[in-house]
């Protein structure tokens, strides 16, 4: 009798120490995920950790599980030393982190981590987990498995300012963003091009914001940067294929700054991946800060798709707007800053002489927010004009276009554009399309290929030999001298 007393007492012991164990390993886990957390930022956490378990610690190893094989290889090839440097700040003795894909066994601990229907109908509303699924709903199943780039929850359509500038884009975008799946797609690509804190990323990530904002569409915000790093990582790692069918799996796809695209095997690859989607009916949305035709240094098979799509160009903001948008922030920091208030003139002022770009208005009101703020004082005109005044920059030369430039010379020289584009080598063609080459270099970041290819697909020798012809007359006739200064005028105006 005293003997299974003692066994019994004995196996009561190793359960609570065998408990005692398994709370402590989740309480270094969770210290753990929290390091990770802050070593890596909440969205690179929230794409590629968010899902790993904790299967054990053993010895000098630690055992750890994802749900699928491709986060499993990005997590291996990407982070695999962070992880373990994690680990080893909790435990020193840990030397190695065996990674593995959870088997079709565990989907019974899964359903209890999930939100039941009971609890759906509780009185207080939503358990925890549903409110933590509520907090990050607008981030998609794509966005956790293919690691979407980041986006700004203050960036959606309900904070951007419309004006005349962005009214097409704008409307555009909303069209792409309430479309459903199954439903006609109108325009494919949607390509948007601007200059720089005009409000082409805004766009971007409120049609994803919206598109997400329910479960029927998968939508995806990628920038190009970021698309090029997925795809080399894949290529390296040997999941390229999985890489490619997650995301023609997309009913959205949305890519910002196309321009800084580079490589031939990621021109390619994005290349079939536009075709794919745009043959099978899912959406394809782009920002650039140019049109396709200036893409110097994609392939023509891309710049041709991209501008069979609706090309829309977002315009400089014009005073209203900058009025409108500096409105807009203002509302917006009072939203968490009751007293902060700034007055009408300090506004007129700011939307005056603030003419860059929509960032560098968001920049000065919140300089007239942390003055106000820190040194206790009210908004004033003297204020703004002291705290702003490296924001008021000289007005931008016009960017000048090479279709303007050949728009302007054929007219100038009674010919048609079309004849600077042919073959025609009659003198009432050549001196205006050796004229319209000069301007085009002179005027334009265009290089001399990419001059010649606009040119009827010229070769860059005969751009060089019109250049040097404009250059060595103008400097000894008069007539033609004033003639080139005149179009010059006249394309900067």
């Amino acid at each position: 009798m005293a003997g299974n007393l003692q066994r019994h007492s004995q196996r009561n012991l190793i359960s609570k120490e065998k408990l005692q164990t398994m709370t402590s390993e989740q309480d270094r886990w969770s210290r753990v995920k929290g390091r990770l957390r802050s070593s890596v930022g909440e969205d690179v956490y929230t794409s590629w950790f968010a899902r790993m378990d904790l299967e054990g610690v053993q010895d000098e190893s630690v055992r750890l599980s994802v749900p699928t094989r491709f986060l499993k290889s990005w997590i291996q090839a990407h982070y695999a030393e962070r992880v373990l440097s994690c680990w080893q700040a909790e435990l020193p003795e840990v030397h190695r982190i065996d990674l593995t894909v959870r088997t079709a066994v565990r989907p019974t601990i899964a359903l209890k981590e999930a939100p039941a229907p009971i609890e759906a109908k509780r009185m207080d509303g939503r358990s925890s987990a549903e409110l933590r699924a509520t907090a990050t709903a607008p981030v998609s199943a794509s966005h956790d498995a293919l690691g979407g780039s980041p986006l700004d929850p203050r960036l959606t359509f309900a904070s951007f300012v419309v004006g005349r500038a962005n009214t097409l884009a704008h409307a555009a975008a909303r069209q792409v963003a309430e479309g459903r799946r199954g439903d006609p797609v109108m325009f494919n690509p949607l390509y948007i091009h601007a200059g720089v804190g005009l409000g082409k990323t805004h766009l971007l990530q409120a049609v994803t914001w919206a598109g997400n904002s329910g479960s029927e569409r998968k939508v995806l915000y990628l920038t190009a940067e970021k698309f090029m790093y997925g795809f080399v990582a894949a290529l390296k790692t040997q999941t390229a294929l999985a890489f490619k069918e997650a995301l023609r799996g997309i009913d959205v796809l949305v890519i910002d700054d196309l321009q800084f695209l580079q490589g031939k095997s990621t021109q390619a690859e994005f290349c079939h991946t536009l075709n794919a989607l745009i043959d099978a009916g899912r959406q394809v949305v782009i920002a650039a800060d140019r049109p396709p035709s200036d893409l110097e240094s994609l392939d023509d098979r891309v710049r041709s798709r991209l501008a069979g799509g609706l090309v829309v160009e977002m315009g400089s903001l014009g005073e209203d707007l900058r009025l409108g948008i500096l409105r807009s922030r203002v509302a917006a920091a009072r939203a968490h800053h009751a007293s902060f208030d700034v007055p009408e003139e300090v506004l007129n002022y700011l939307a005056r002489t603030i003419t860059h770009n929509g960032r560098d208005l968001e920049g000065a009101i919140n300089r007239l927010l942390a003055h106000s703020k820190l040194n206790n004082q009210p908004v004033t005109l003297e204020m703004a004009e002291r705290e702003v005044r490296d924001l008021i920059r000289p007005q931008e030369p016009k960017r000048i276009k090479i279709e303007d430039i050949q728009r302007v010379v054929a007219r100038q020289y009674n010919v048609s554009r079309s004849d600077l584009l042919s073959s025609r080598r009659t003198a009432n063609v050549v001196r205006p399309r050796q004229v319209a080459m000069y301007l085009a270099k002179t005027l334009t970041l265009r290089s001399l290929p990419e001059i010649g290819r606009r040119f009827g697909g010229r070769d860059h020798t005969t751009v060089l030999h019109a250049v040097r012809k404009i250059e060595a007359l103008v400097s000894k006739d008069a007539a033609l001298s004033e003639e080139v200064e005149s179009l010059k005028r006249q394309l900067q105006e």
